[in-house]
């Protein structure tokens, strides 16, 4: 084809027709521009009158809605929902809200001693019963599975009766929550957790053992039990459900944690501990107890080391995770006896030495690392215990009496805490630094 055949030649026309018939194609172009200009505009209307139809719909039907959300929000039209549409998630919070306000539980504000269940089964419990009737304490921490292992009552457990667990140590577990009930005593079952020598023997397969198979013992020759092993957890909730049961306000797990004996570096807790940390197991154990105790109507609390507060190394040494643990706790208790810091610790040369500045200054850490949760969610009232003995064993120490418990009292306030426990392994305890009821 040649170039000039890729045109219309107008010319020619133009030859042939004359000049008058010249403006025909114009005027047709200009009709045909004009037409489509009023089509565009008839469909601009009608878009935006149909446009406005649909938001007047839309207002009529829901007259609190507002404007039509932005072109940048992608909206689709569903039909509407019928009643059989199961609940959304949104009802968890709800649900859970619920139980909150269920909630039967009457908090006291505890100020307690420890109880050893040979002096809870003999008379020599009316001692202490008569210390609280005549100063501030109120409340007794009592053994129901101790350092041993052994449950120190007769108690309706299968596993604690298949092994030879339970014993009469306190002879009528009924007479003696009553007794203690009748003097207004809030009443905390201390639960020894996975320092358990008694069921690491009894039932091997539950205990922590060595790389090569043999038990693992710590430095006192005592075996503990898996943290890693839900069927421990399985047994510790059981026995606390039955310490429950029978009346205790409060369900507090001791030695929750790992042990720190030289031969954990020889430890094998199994395969699921290639899968968890220390500190997440414990706190999963942690969780699962909370969530399996408090609808019982009891409260739950745990001990933890209080150089945990400040120092990673430790926390992550034992498995004990500060605030994590306090996410699902109503009490986390920790031991802050001057004589267990190390010298230089909060600055303090000697710790044992100042009792108020070790306490103060722990309690003041505490705070500072709980404000980590906030303050919307849930935390653990921290109830710290204290030191009422003498720790002989250290260098630098002194002869602990009512002077020096009342300091480390005066140091628990100061910090703006309002509970806390007393330490006697004898259970004697510093009347003198106690104040009269």
């Amino acid at each position: 084809m040649k170039k000039k055949d890729m045109y219309i030649d107008y010319k020619r026309s133009f030859k042939k027709r004359g000049r008058r018939r010249s403006r025909l194609p114009w005027i047709i172009l200009t009709l045909v521009l004009v037409a489509g200009l009023s089509v565009a505009a008839f469909y601009s209307i009608k878009l935006r009158l149909d446009r406005n139809e649909l938001v007047a719909d839309a207002k009529e039907q829901n007259p609190e809605q507002q404007p039509l959300p932005s072109p940048t929000v992608q909206v689709t039209i569903t039909p509407t929902p019928t009643p059989t549409i199961a609940p959304t998630p949104t009802a968890i919070p709800i649900q859970e809200d619920v139980v909150e306000a269920m909630d039967t539980r009457v908090p006291v504000k505890a100020k307690g001693i420890y109880v050893t269940s040979s002096i809870a089964g003999s008379t020599s419990v009316d001692a202490l019963i008569s210390l609280a009737e005549e100063t501030e304490v109120n409340a007794m921490v009592i053994d129901i599975k101790d350092d041993l292992g052994k449950i120190t009552y007769k108690m309706d457990s299968a596993m604690a009766q298949e092994i030879g667990a339970t014993t009469n140590t306190i002879d009528d577990i009924a007479s003696f929550i009553k007794k203690l009930k009748e003097h207004n005593i809030y009443l905390i079952a201390r639960i020894v957790a996975f320092k358990d020598p008694y069921l690491a023997d009894k039932k091997k397969e539950l205990a922590i053992k060595n790389k090569d198979g043999s038990l693992y013992l710590d430095n006192n020759g005592e075996g503990w039990v898996n943290p890693y092993n839900h069927k421990v957890w399985d047994y510790l909730i059981e026995v606390a459900s039955q310490a429950a049961a029978v009346g205790f306000d409060e369900i507090q797990f001791d030695y929750i944690r790992f042990s720190t004996g030289n031969g954990m570096a020889k430890a094998d807790f199994g395969k699921n501990a290639k899968e968890k940390t220390k500190q997440e197991v414990i706190i999963e154990f942690t969780k699962y107890a909370y969530e399996s105790l408090k609808p019982l109507g009891v409260y739950v609390s745990a001990d933890v080391y209080g150089t945990i507060i400040s120092s990673s190394i430790d926390a992550e040494l034992v498995g004990q995770n500060y605030v994590e643990m306090a996410k699902y706790l109503d009490y986390i208790c920790p031991m802050i006896y001057p004589s267990h810091f190390g010298e230089g610790n909060y600055g303090i040369q000697y710790p044992d030495l100042e009792p108020l500045n070790i306490i103060r200054k722990a309690l003041t850490a505490s705070s500072e690392k709980l404000d980590q949760i906030p303050k919307d969610e849930h935390r653990a009232i921290v109830r710290p215990w204290l030191q009422d003995f003498t720790a002989t064993w250290i260098k630098h120490h002194m002869k602990y009496g009512a002077d020096e418990l009342r300091e480390q009292i005066s140091g628990v306030y100061g910090a703006g805490y309002e509970e806390w426990l007393l330490w006697n392994a004898g259970c004697k305890y510093s009347e003198d630094g106690l104040l009269s009821e």
